[in-house]
């Protein structure tokens, strides 16, 4: 196998794994709101604890895989639509930190035997979603490149 193949699988793979990930989650935490309280905590919690740090990492992977990528094919980087995705990573951070946020808030108010507003619970779907949108939209970009 070249190295090239292999970078562009590596490239590849964490996308997928990152799509699929926040929408198997978000699935996930939506249908544990309505089995009872310590159900959803636990959720919450293994969501917080483990699965946001490792989309996290997955979504680090994407920018060092991808310039690695474009290195050896002998794309210049001022292109369009690298520049467009490179752009819009930042902005999947910023939402996995407001979701990140808003579950902590969430997972707190279960805690202390409270229900989260349903503006709080349609706020964490809004994030997860945004992010989901992101990371499709920039899987998208690279999807279309002109190459």
């Amino acid at each position: 196998m070249s190295t090239y193949l292999a970078i562009r699988i590596g490239h590849g793979l964490p996308a997928v794994l990152l799509l699929l990930g926040v929408l198997v989650h978000v699935l996930i935490v939506w249908r544990a709101r309505n089995k009872g309280a310590e159900v959803l905590q636990k959720k919450l919690q293994r969501t917080q604890h483990i699965s946001l740090p490792l989309f996290a990492l997955l979504a680090l992977s994407l920018p060092i895989s991808g310039w690695w990528m474009t290195h050896l094919a002998g794309i210049a980087l001022s292109q369009k639509w690298l520049m467009l995705s490179i752009i819009l990573l930042p902005l999947i951070f910023v939402f996995m930190g407001l979701l990140y946020n808003n579950l902590a808030r969430w997972q707190h108010l279960l805690a202390t035997k409270k229900t989260a507003s349903n503006k709080q619970q349609i706020f964490a779907l809004i994030w997860a979603i945004a992010a989901f949108v992101l990371v499709l939209a920039i899987s998208a970009i690279m999807g279309a490149k002109p190459i």
